[in-house]
C-alpha cells in the first residue's frame, strides 16, 4: 500500500486562483457580447459526492462572473456532472445532449461541458467524440480542481477540450464552493474506493482510496459552522475505511470523535458505510455521541451467501445480521437503511427469498432497491448466467412490496412522539408548511414560519403518512 500525506496542495490552489482571474476576464467579454450577465446551469446526476462536486463547480463559476440558473433553456453555459453507476444514468445524459444540440444551433455562444464518473469510461468518450461533437469541454473525477484552468483553455480554443486523468493522489480543496443550503453541507473526507465489488464501476472511475488529512477536515468544518452550518455529512465511498492510506493512520471513529468536539456543530451524518469495515469502535462512538444522527446507511445488496461471494462483498448473511444485532443492541433507536440489488448474474428466486429474509429480520426503515445494471469493464458484466428479465421483475416486485410494507410499519411506530427536526425548507406542496428532517432521516411537515429554516425545533409527530409525518411544533 502506498502511504502519503494527503494535504491540500497550496501551490495548486494559488495556481487555480490565477486561472480564475483569467477566466473572469473572458466571462466579462462574453457579458459585453450578449448584453447580460452570463447564466450557467449545473445539472447533477448521481450521489452526494457528485452533489458536493457540483457545489465546487458552481462556486468557481460564480467567482468568475456567471450567475446560476436552474433553466437549461436560459443558460449560456450548461454543465452535466454525470453518474455511471447504472446504465439508465448514461442514457439520460445522451438523451439530454440531443436537446442541447438544438439549443446550440439557436444560441451559437452556448458552451457545453461534461464531467463526472461517466466521463472516466473510454467508450463514453469515443461515443461523444463521434456523435456529440458540439460538446466544448470534457473532464473526469480526478481533475475537478482544475476547472478554472480548463475553462480558460475552453475560452481560448474552438475545438473540443478533453482532459481525463486515469488516476491521481492529489487532493486540492480550499477553492470556492457555492453551497446549496446555508445550514447544512457535505464534506469530502476521502475519495475513491478499494473494494472492487464485482458489479460496481466506481473504483474504476473514482480511483483508489485516498483520505484527506483530519486537521484539514476539522478546519473546513469549523469554517462552515462559523458560516451558519449546523449539520454536516461526511462523504466517502466507504467512510469506514477512512484514514488507512494516511502517513499517520487515523480511524473513522477517531475522526468522528474529533468532529463532535467542534463547538456550534449540532448534527453529524455520514455515508456510505461498508459492513465489512464497520468497527466496534465506531459503534461505541455513535452510541455515546450527542451529535451523530441516529441513522445508518448499511448496504447489504443481497441476502444469499452465494451471491454475496460472487459480488465480492466479503461478508456472509450471518455476519451481516450479527453486525446489525450489535448495532441495535448499542442503539435501540437507530434507523437502518440499505441498498438492495435484484438480478445479479446467477441469482435465482430462491436467492431473492434470502434477501427478503434479511429485510424481515433487520426491519429497515427504508431500502433503495435496484435492478442489476450491467456495467462494461466490471467482472460481473462478463459473468455467465445473466438473469432473464421476467425472472428479475418477479423477484424485484416481490422484494419491493416487503421493503415498502416493512418501512411503513417502522415509520408508524413513532406516531405521537416528540422529536427534534432540522427545519430545511418551505414545503413544496403547501407554502404554509415547513419541511423538517428528523435525526433518523425521516421528513416531517408542520405549520411554521420560514424564518425557522436552518434551526432545530421540537415537533410532535401527529400523523404518519407512510414515509413521512405531519405534526406541529411543541
Amino acid at each position: 500500500m502506498i502511504k502519503y500525506t494527503a494535504t491540500t496542495d497550496e501551490n495548486e490552489v494559488s495556481r487555480q486562483k490565477e486561472y480564475m482571474k483569467k477566466a473572469a476576464a473572458y466571462v466579462a467579454e462574453l457579458e459585453a457580447q450578449i448584453g447580460h450577465k452570463p447564466l450557467c446551469c449545473v445539472t447533477t446526476f448521481g450521489c452526494q459526492m457528485n452533489a458536493r462536486d457540483s457545489e465546487k463547480l458552481s462556486g468557481i463559476l460564480t467567482e468568475i462572473g456567471y450567475e446560476l440558473t436552474e433553466s437549461e433553456e436560459d443558460a449560456d453555459f450548461v454543465i452535466y456532472n454525470t453518474c455511471t453507476v447504472r446504465d439508465n444514468a448514461n442514457q439520460r445524459v445522451y438523451g439530454r445532449l440531443g436537446f442541447l444540440n438544438s439549443m446550440k444551433r439557436k444560441k451559437p455562444h452556448l458552451r457545453i461541458a461534461l464531467c463526472g464518473c461517466m466521463m472516466q469510461e473510454p467508450a463514453v468518450i469515443e461515443k461523444i467524440k463521434k456523435s456529440y461533437r458540439f460538446v466544448d469541454l470534457i473532464f473526469g473525477t480526478h481533475n475537478i480542481f482544475k476547472f478554472a484552468e480548463l475553462l480558460v483553455t475552453m475560452f481560448e480554443n474552438h475545438e473540443m477540450i478533453i482532459d481525463i486523468w486515469q488516476e491521481t493522489d492529489q487532493i486540492v480543496e480550499e477553492l470556492p464552493v457555492n453551497r446549496k443550503y446555508p445550514y447544512k453541507s457535505g464534506i469530502n473526507i476521502m475519495f475513491g474506493c478499494n473494494n472492487f465489488c464485482s458489479y460496481c464501476i466506481v473504483p474504476y472511475v473514482r480511483g483508489r482510496e485516498r483520505s484527506r488529512d483530519p486537521k484539514e477536515i476539522i478546519r473546513e468544518i469549523e469554517k462552515l459552522v462559523a458560516d451558519g452550518v449546523v449539520e454536516i455529512m461526511l462523504l466517502g465511498q466507504n467512510v469506514n475505511s477512512y484514514g488507512k492510506t494516511l502517513e499517520h493512520p487515523v480511524t473513522f471513529a477517531q475522526l468522528l470523535h474529533e468532529v463532535e468536539q467542534i463547538e456550534g456543530l449540532k448534527r453529524i451524518r455520514f455515508m456510505t458505510s461498508h459492513p465489512k469495515d464497520l468497527s466496534d469502535e465506531l459503534i461505541e462512538v455513535m452510541k455515546n455521541s450527542k451529535k451523530i444522527c441516529r441513522h445508518l446507511h448499511l448496504p447489504v445488496q443481497a441476502g444469499s451467501d452465494r451471491i454475496l461471494k460472487a459480488m465480492n462483498r466479503r461478508y456472509t448473511k450471518e455476519q451481516y445480521l450479527a453486525l446489525v444485532e450489535k448495532i441495535k443492541t448499542a442503539m435501540p433507536d437507530i434507523s437502518l437503511t440499505t441498498d438492495l440489488i435484484v438480478g445479479f448474474p446467477g441469482e435465482t428466486l430462491e436467492d431473492v427469498e434470502e434477501t427478503i429474509d434479511i429485510v424481515q429480520k433487520v426491519q429497515y426503515d427504508n431500502a433503495f432497491t435496484f435492478i442489476y445494471s450491467k456495467r462494461t469493464g466490471t467482472p460481473a458484466a462478463a459473468m455467465e448466467n445473466q438473469v432473464p428479465e421476467e425472472v428479475v421483475k418477479e423477484g424485484f416486485d416481490k422484494l419491493l412490496k416487503v421493503v415498502q410494507d416493512t418501512a411503513k410499519d417502522r415509520a408508524a411506530r413513532l406516531k405521537g412522539s416528540v422529536m427534534e427536526a432540522l427545519v430545511e425548507e418551505v414545503n413544496e406542496q403547501d407554502a404554509s408548511l415547513m419541511t423538517g428532517r428528523l435525526s433518523n432521516n425521516m421528513l416531517v411537515h408542520f405549520p411554521a414560519d420560514r424564518s425557522l429554516i436552518g434551526q432545530l425545533v421540537m415537533v410532535s409527530l401527529d400523523e404518519c403518512h407512510g414515509f413521512y409525518y405531519t405534526g406541529h411544533i411543541v
